[in-house]
């Protein structure tokens, strides 16, 4: 690489940091637990590293814990991940355009997908002296150096420290359902919040515990499917 080019490389990750510090504190905190959780199940440190580097979905590593720990079942396994990140399809369908044209980063772009980085690089608006390839590549890589981060500390720290971690498992649930409330109180339309809640509870009573998450999964897709579709007919 050139000197004009490390610049613009500089200049993109110097304008997507501060995009990205909200994110790190959340991701620093939850890669601890994570961490924590599964230094607490009797993993290595080798484990959570990997698993944050090659995986990087937060809240299905925190389901993978269990799911190492339980009998081998790899079609649940499958179905059940398949689920849980759904919602990247539709990522993937919203970021075709902004990921054209970029070349061999666009791989890493996709790979490294998640909530927060979909947010940041859907819907800022990138200065026209930055590169955006670049500065979408930042924004990804900082947000997944913050996940390894906190999930490398939690994994050496549980080495030190030890205390009930009963409950650790839920932090993944709690953060989703602050971010339910708040979508609640933000937005007048409630009914998808209602569906996915109706449809949950019906999955349960006919599923039973153990299995009800991947219908109520499917179900939920196909309803914002069969929504989404109504409103641009209409």
């Amino acid at each position: 690489m050139n000197i004009k080019s490390d610049r613009k490389i500089w200049k993109a990750f110097k304008e997507a940091f501060p995009h990205t510090l909200p994110i790190c504190a959340g991701f620093l905190f939850l890669g601890m637990s994570y961490g924590f959780l599964m230094k607490s199940r009797g993993f290595g440190t080798l484990y959570p590293l990997f698993m944050s580097i090659f995986i990087f979905a937060g809240s299905m590593e925190f389901v993978a814990v269990n799911l190492l720990l339980s009998a081998f079942n790899p079609l649940y396994v499958f179905l059940l991940t398949l689920m849980v990140n759904a919602r990247h399809l539709f990522y993937g369908i919203a970021m075709l355009d902004r990921y054209r044209g970029l070349g061999w980063k666009k791989p890493y772009l996709i790979f490294g997908l998640c909530d927060e980085t979909f947010a940041v690089n859907c819907t800022t608006t990138v200065p026209q002296d930055t590169d955006r390839g670049w500065f979408m590549f930042a924004v990804t890589l900082l947000n997944q150096c913050y996940w390894v981060t906190g999930t490398l500390a939690g994994s050496l720290l549980g080495n030190i420290l030890t205390f009930n971690t009963e409950g650790l498992d839920f932090v993944m649930t709690a953060l989703f359902t602050v971010m339910l409330i708040n979508q609640w109180e933000e937005n007048r339309n409630h009914r998808p919040v209602i569906a996915a809640l109706a449809v949950s509870f019906l999955s349960l009573l006919i599923a039973g515990p153990d299995i009800f998450l991947i219908p109520s999964m499917i179900l939920i897709v196909i309803y914002f499917a069969v929504a989404s579709n109504k409103e641009i007919a209409v």
